[in-house]
């Protein structure tokens, strides 16, 4: 297989060769002795949040991390792309529980993806549900991400998104914390809507 760029973002360019490959660019306006350690350490931080991610729920596997070429490469899932399949899915309220239960894990586990939309989901055979790119990820004990898969299918299932998210909810409440974060989540809500009225 001739490697070909799939992606191109402002942090990495993601490479299809056998696997996946994602590599960190430089940034030309960056000090280059800070980007190095910018970029080197991004990639030790998110193959590390990977490879804990993997013990919970379904994510690409590693194959190697490269902290000289700031390079992870990974498996290939040769998967749907969410956000292109979901609103066409016969099983789309499964698997948006699926979403909510894959979140609640993570959070459990202290960790945050940051980048929840339905792009970073892939549909694998027999409904198995993958989270990808954790670039943005870190470690915390603040759930922060149902306000993001909110907004998320709000932007790209505009007409579905109620539902979806009612759903994402119902598979959320696995979590140990799910009340604090639903209140957290409502009050961050309530604070929007004060704001928007306040402008207007």
């Amino acid at each position: 297989m001739t490697k070909k760029i799939i992606q191109q973002g402002a942090e990495a360019v993601i490479i299809l060769d056998k696997n996946i490959i994602k590599r960190r660019i430089k940034k030309s306006y960056r000090i280059p002795i800070l980007d190095e350690k910018i970029r080197k350490s991004r990639t030790k931080s998110e193959s590390k949040i990977i490879d804990k991610a993997a013990l919970i729920i379904p994510v690409p596997k590693i194959v190697k991390s490269n902290l000289k070429e700031k390079e992870i490469e990974m498996e290939f899932l040769n998967g749907k792309k969410l956000s292109e399949h979901l609103d066409s899915l016969p099983n789309s309220k499964e698997i948006c529980i699926k979403i909510g239960e894959n979140i609640a894990k993570l959070h459990d586990a202290g960790i945050i993806h940051s980048d929840l939309t339905t792009s970073n989901m892939i549909l694998m055979p027999q409904n198995k549900l993958y989270f990808i790119d954790f670039g943005l990820g870190y470690f915390s004990e603040k759930a922060e991400d149902i306000h993001l898969i909110k907004q998320a299918l709000e932007a790209k299932h505009f007409n579905s998104y109620k539902e979806f998210f009612s759903y994402v909810l119902k598979g959320y409440k696995i979590s140990k914390n799910h009340e604090q974060v639903l209140k957290r989540l409502e009050t961050v809500e309530k604070r929007g809507r004060y704001k928007r009225a306040a402008c207007e």
